[in-house]
């Protein structure tokens, strides 16, 4: 995906997109009959009662300025939960919820629809005839308004919930999974061999990659006659001080722009090409369920079944080699920094409860059962929260379940 895509897939997403399309078609209908009101006959607009409209709109007007109201606080209310309940790093997936979108879209559009048409009616601009037009239009607007306050009104009853959320960060991150131009790296990576006379190439700014056209820097590869490395990949901190990536010739300074260029940074890491943050996610709700004044293991032990599945996706991603223009490498993600992102935060708070340690045990195991290569990893995993768990359980009733449960998936090695 070229730069210029991703920017165009990153203004689809905002909440004044969808608003500013449905306000402006809204805008159009609302202006159609005083344009095209001259093709209908006077004696159907009066069969059908268009002088009716006036007062349709009346009601339209002032009930959909509540509705979006209404909408708009529910949306702000579900946010401030999450942020406060779930983990912050989760309500840009709330935010960028389509239905929401087009709920608060749909109202918003209709107030104005009803607006602009009030204001032309009292102009005249309409006449007899060019009222059908806004009639019909108006049934249309009352249809999609009631098809998506139906579905807003299910829809809410689940948004921004915890169970939601999770289900939310699990898609999210299982997406991301299809943009991983390798399949993970089962044990040590080995550091870069660069040659003499190679070009570190730093970034100028600071903050975290989200995006990385490697069409451009297959591009600047074919220019230049030598293979652009990557260093840096999506959510990644990048500053001065670290390099994107390298090449082992020398590049001029508009060679090394359109080498940084091709790195978008942000303040905050993506979910989309990003599935390590996905599961940093999942483990920040973990643990924040796992705190003292939430006390939840239950939603410890389903966060461990989403990021199961997660790794799981990961595993068994086959990457696309031509997904990668010529002359363009990109390090592959260790097995092991994915363990750590999703277990090691839940490991250590909730050492204590017996639940959520055996729930972990069994969740690794999992992973290791889906590829022998994997089993190492995730052994030394589970290794690490078994010591844990071993010195904050209290009762010595589950120091010995959770004994028992850790030799039967790990004595074997």
């Amino acid at each position: 995906m070229s730069r210029w895509q991703w920017v165009v897939r990153l203004l689809a997403r905002r909440m004044w997109f969808r608003a500013a399309l449905f306000c402006l078609f809204a805008v159009v209908l609302a202006l159609a009959g005083a344009l095209i009101g001259h093709a209908i006959s006077y004696q159907f607009a009066a069969r059908i009662g268009a002088k009716s409209v006036d007062h349709i709109l009346n009601v339209l007007a002032s009930s959909m300025l509540a509705v979006t109201t209404f909408s708009l606080t529910a949306m702000v209310s579900a946010y401030s939960a999450a942020t406060s309940n779930i983990t912050p790093r989760a309500v840009q997936l709330l935010i960028d919820d389509t239905t929401a979108q087009n709920a608060l879209a749909t109202f918003l559009g209709s107030f104005l629809f009803a607006i602009v048409g009030i204001i032309a009616l009292s102009t005249g601009a309409y006449g007899d005839t060019g009222r059908v037009i806004l009639y019909i239009g108006t049934i249309v607007v009352i249809v999609v308004i009631v098809v998506t306050f139906l579905r807003w009104i299910e829809h809410i009853a689940r948004f921004g919930r915890v169970s939601d959320t999770i289900d939310r960060v699990e898609k999210a991150a299982t997406g991301a999974t299809g943009t991983m131009a390798q399949p993970p790296l089962f044990g040590t990576r080995a550091s870069p061999s660069m040659p003499d006379g190679a070009t570190m190439v730093h970034h100028e700014k600071i903050g975290r990659v989200t995006h990385i056209d490697v069409t451009a820097l297959g591009e600047l590869a074919e220019d230049i006659g030598v293979a652009v490395n990557v260093l840096a990949l999506p959510g990644s901190r990048v500053d001065p001080a670290r390099p994107v990536g390298w090449t082992a010739t020398s590049l001029d300074d508009a060679q090394q722009r359109r080498f940084r260029n091709a790195f978008t940074l942000a303040h905050g890491r993506a979910f989309d090409q990003d599935p390590r943050f996905g599961l940093v996610v999942l483990s920040e709700i973990a643990s924040r369920a796992l705190s003292p004044a939430v006390n939840d293991p239950g939603t410890a032990i389903r966060v461990l079944e989403s990021g199961t599945r997660v790794l799981s996706a990961i595993i068994e991603h086959d990457a696309d080699d031509d997904a990668l223009p010529d002359g363009v490498t990109l390090p592959p993600v260790t097995f092991a920094e994915l363990l750590t992102d999703l277990y090691r935060p839940i490991a250590r708070d909730g050492a204590a409860m017996i639940e959520v340690a055996i729930g972990l045990q069994k969740s690794l195991a999992a992973v290791a059962a889906i590829t022998p290569a994997a089993r190492p990893e995730c052994r030394r995993e589970a290794a690490d929260a078994h010591a844990r768990a071993q010195e904050a359980l209290s009762s010595a009733a589950d120091r010995t379940a959770l004994e028992r449960v850790y030799h039967r998936y790990w004595t074997a090695d």
